[in-house]
């Protein structure tokens, strides 16, 4: 059984869920609460007035974090550098956000002496589980209230009559009820007139990428730096993390990259849809690959990129504090010490392709792939290399050979 709550820590965000959460809180609970902002890069914009609306919601104090380069440092650049992608197509954007947040939240939990944290992710949700398990991870005895798991409301509609009857400022409509999550990796978007599969995303849902179609028609291209895995510079010039993932969101963006529409597998168990925009991070991905086939040993990007779907899996379902990544990381970033280069990056509306790419420490060696004359590779030696890794199959041949003609 629960003890009783005497303050409780929000994440906040501003949005419809977390504005009516501090009332809701404060009338269920009768408890202190505190809201919370993580600044993972989801703009100033965002982040403007949100002290004042959340003091004049309810809430008794305000905190905003700046974790940012933390985020992109330990988060975002660790899952990069393990080339992780959900079910083939999501760059994991929200997934990894979680965990951080999650984190600077009990770390307010600890300042403020508060007993229990709340989020506003729903029971459907990924997110619920995501934020709860770092929460536990850190701190057993943590209180967690998920009000959408308690309450009384069914639907993001009903948020909006309470926001109205109680005058609490949202942006959310019942004509334009989809959510939306933003921060430097991406900005997703899911439900209300999203839910149709079917149903081409509005053309002016878009934030951070320009329609491909209205793209600029002359191509750009992009060079990344890397160092041990981790991108260090953009055309040339040396970055820190933060300052290089803003600048390529940029520039990704105006070319219409970064756009995905897919229907994902929840971890509670259900399909859902999900529109995506994550234009630096395509980018990053493609250009980490590119230097990894010149550097990584074959059998190494071979195993490594088998345990993808296992480390993805790991963040999607909110995992990320667990013994499991942690080996997993430990394991891809030994492999990622010769990961030193440049790629260079084509963008043209919407796509990003790889056009080249080099390294100090590359295992290319143009006078062995070469189709012209060489003198240090014997093509006779292929026979025998052939022979024996045919030899299983001949005998499997032989066999059914035999048993025809019995």
């Amino acid at each position: 059984m629960k003890n009783k709550i005497k303050k409780v820590v929000v994440a906040y965000s501003g949005g419809l869920d977390t504005s009516v959460i501090i009332r809701w809180l404060k009338e269920h609970y009768q408890c202190e609460v505190v809201a919370y902002v993580a600044d993972v890069g989801q703009g100033g914009e965002e982040l403007h007035a949100l002290e004042e609306k959340a003091l004049k919601t309810g809430a008794s104090a305000f905190y905003v974090k700046d974790l940012r380069k933390e985020f992109v440092q330990d988060f975002v650049f660790p899952m990069l550098r393990a080339n992780a992608v959900y079910e083939g197509n999501y760059l994991l954007g929200t997934s990894i956000a979680r965990p951080i947040i999650a984190k600077g939240q009990m770390e307010i939990v600890q300042e403020v002496g508060a007993d229990a944290v709340a989020h506003g992710a729903t029971g459907k949700g990924n997110d619920q589980v995501r934020f709860e398990l770092t929460c536990y991870g850190m701190d057993p005895n943590i209180q967690v209230i998920a009000p959408w798991r308690e309450w009384e409301f069914k639907s993001r509609t009903d948020l909006i009559e309470y926001a109205k009857k109680y005058k609490i400022p949202v942006t959310a409509t019942v004509k334009k009820p989809y959510s939306m999550d933003r921060n430097i990796v991406h900005i997703s978007y899911e439900g209300g007139i999203l839910e149709d599969p079917w149903a081409e995303p509005p053309a002016d849902m878009f934030r951070l990428t320009t329609d491909p179609a209205k793209a600029p028609d002359p191509p750009g291209h992009v060079e990344i730096g890397y160092e041990n895995g981790n991108p260090v510079s953009l055309n040339g010039k040396r970055l820190d993390s933060v300052a290089l993932l803003e600048q390529l969101n940029e520039i990704a963006g105006k070319h219409g990259v970064g756009r995905a529409d897919l229907v994902e597998n929840r971890f509670v168990g259900m399909k859902s849809r999900g529109v995506y925009e994550t234009p630096g991070v395509t980018v990053l991905h493609q250009a980490h690959r590119a230097v990894e086939s010149l550097t990584l040993d074959r059998e190494v990007l071979h195993l490594r990129d088998s345990l993808i779907p296992k480390y993805a899996e790991l963040v999607y379902n909110g995992f990320w504090f667990s013994p499991e990544r942690e080996f997993l990381q430990a394991a891809i970033d030994h492999a990622q010490k010769d990961v030193v280069g440049v790629a260079r990056i084509k963008l043209y509306k919407g796509s990003a392709t790889v056009v080249g790419r080099k390294s100090p420490n590359s295992l290319f060696r143009s006078d062995l792939a070469t189709f012209e004359k060489d003198t240090v590779y014997n093509q006779k030696d292929a026979e025998g290399f052939i022979k024996l890794q045919a030899l299983r199959l001949r005998i499997r041949a032989l066999r059914d050979q035999k048993g025809k003609k019995q």
